[in-house]
């Protein structure tokens, strides 16, 4: 399987799916539009190791609800992540058993890589 969990109006988003391009026989699925649901998280946190790992803290309601003031368990990541979409660090990429989380360009060329 290959996949990639992105959200559409994210500029960085845009651009490592041109730079992971041609992206035949992934699937792409955009997570504003089409959320995902707990069996896709609990997926993605056994090839991540960790919820707080798929957690994004650059997400503006992070600090707007005080998140940032508190300490949160595996259990507030994984239900965060499920309440609202920006809390997913993206890009999400799953090739087969691997997973690459987040925008950084050592994830993305090793997502390239194993994509291609």
């Amino acid at each position: 399987m290959k996949k990639i969990y992105h959200l559409g109006s994210c500029s960085t988003c845009k651009r490592i799916l041109k730079e992971l391009e041609p992206l035949d026989g992934v699937e792409l699925q955009e997570i504003k539009s089409e959320p995902i649901t707990p069996e896709q998280l609990e997926q993605m946190e056994a090839l991540s190791g960790s919820y707080e790992s798929l957690f994004s803290r650059r997400a503006m309601l992070f600090r707007q609800k005080g998140l940032h003031e508190k300490e949160l368990s595996e259990k507030d990541y994984k239900d965060l992540i499920l309440e609202h979409y920006t809390f997913l660090k993206r890009p999400v990429i799953i090739v087969e058993d691997q997973i690459f989380v987040g925008n950084s360009k050592k994830t993305v060329e090793a997502a390239k890589e194993a994509i291609h």
